[in-house]
């Protein structure tokens, strides 16, 4: 991820008269990676996609794609292919039509079309499946051909907005492990949005989560999960998503020196959350529910003075709802957020000696 970037977006603005939109937006996109925009509704993620594909033009800033700026230049001249949510197949052509449209419409010649097809088809298994309409296409073969498509135009770059959305969970699966790998075979760069954090964490080399039209946290999946920026990305990476405490409820062994109690919030991930017998730890707290998932199990837990916590435990855990504990975690496992600001905080982890519940 060093050297120049292939995609740079320079304090890029977009606003709409009725609101949203992005605003002095700047990310760098390295060639051949993989980057996720993530986000909720509303949070930009697609307004950048379309700053990028150039269906979008900034009211101010720079975009430039390897290397030349295009920031006035439209979607045909920016070297870029796009997947949608939609497909965006002709239900009267066939899958080897529907591939090579855009070729034909830029004149290719035959034997190159027919090469780039039978290339296409056999990259993303639609052999077989050449003559068929889309309406004789399961929904995951229908994003294969929209693939297709994209891998035949042949471009350095491509845009996949939402492309999974229409799919089941257990075809979203399989389709996002057929991206990635089409990808990593291929060494496009790619460009990818959506609002489901589970796909980002899976697919992403690179993830920029959004918020308000401004970059929440941009970097590698394992550094939004382990080290979050802010509170905002605490709470929305993660199954289940970290809980954020306010450290007015905490005992004072619990907290870190030299920070007023008022200025704090604590996060712990559900899978650093120990569960004790009442009085053994840190924490009071009473069972609310739990939710069985086979390898593991989600304890929902009432703690006084807080929003509901989700523990994160292996295997098979029954204790009934009503059930009096307490709750434990490492010092390591604290993360430090700025109330006011939900910045993370550098605060060093505390002595385990200083609590010795928290051991």
């Amino acid at each position: 991820m060093s050297g120049r970037a292939f995609i740079r977006l320079d304090g890029v603005t977009r606003i709409f008269d009725g609101g949203g939109g992005v605003e002095d937006l700047s990310v760098d996109i390295p060639e051949g990676n993989f980057t996720v925009l993530l986000g909720p509704s509303g949070c930009g993620k697609s307004t950048t996609l379309r700053l990028i594909a150039g269906l979008e033009t900034p009211d101010k800033g720079r975009i430039e794609i390897g290397g030349r700026d295009v920031t006035a230049l439209p979607p045909a001249q920016r070297g870029l292919s796009m997947v949608f949510q939609s497909y965006a197949l002709f239900p009267h052509l066939d899958v080897a039509e529907n591939i090579v449209f855009g070729l034909k419409v830029r004149g290719m010649a035959r034997a190159e079309r027919e090469r780039r097809l039978a290339d296409a088809l056999s990259l993303t298994g639609l052999n077989g499946l050449a003559d068929r309409k889309p309406a004789h296409l399961s929904g995951g073969q229908r994003q294969r051909v929209a693939l297709a498509r994209a891998i035949v135009a042949d471009h350095p770059l491509c845009l996949m907005d939402e492309p999974l959305s229409n799919l089941d969970a257990k075809l979203r699966h399989s389709v996002r492990q057929e991206i990635r790998a089409l990808q990593r075979r291929l060494g496009m760069t790619v460009v990818y949005v959506t609002h489901d954090q589970t796909e980002a964490m899976g697919m992403a080399d690179q993830v920029i989560l959004m918020r308000q039209g401004r970059v929440e946290h941009m970097g590698p999946p394992a550094d939004l999960y382990e080290t979050p920026a802010t509170a905002f990305t605490a709470g929305f990476v993660g199954s289940p998503p970290m809980t954020i405490l306010p450290a007015t409820i905490l005992p004072e062994a619990a907290l870190p020196d030299s920070f007023a109690i008022d200025d704090l919030m604590l996060g712990l991930r559900g899978e650093a959350i120990r569960l004790l017998p009442e009085g053994e730890g840190i924490l009071p707290a009473t069972v609310l529910s739990s939710e069985f998932l086979g390898a593991e199990t989600f304890v929902y837990l009432a703690i006084e003075g807080s929003a509901p916590l989700t523990a994160r435990l292996t295997g098979r855990d029954e204790r009934a709802p009503g059930t009096r504990l307490s709750l434990s975690w490492a010092g390591d496992a604290a993360h430090w957020f700025d109330r006011e600001s939900g910045k993370r905080l550098a605060i060093p982890p505390e002595p385990i000696s200083r609590a010795p519940s928290l051991g």
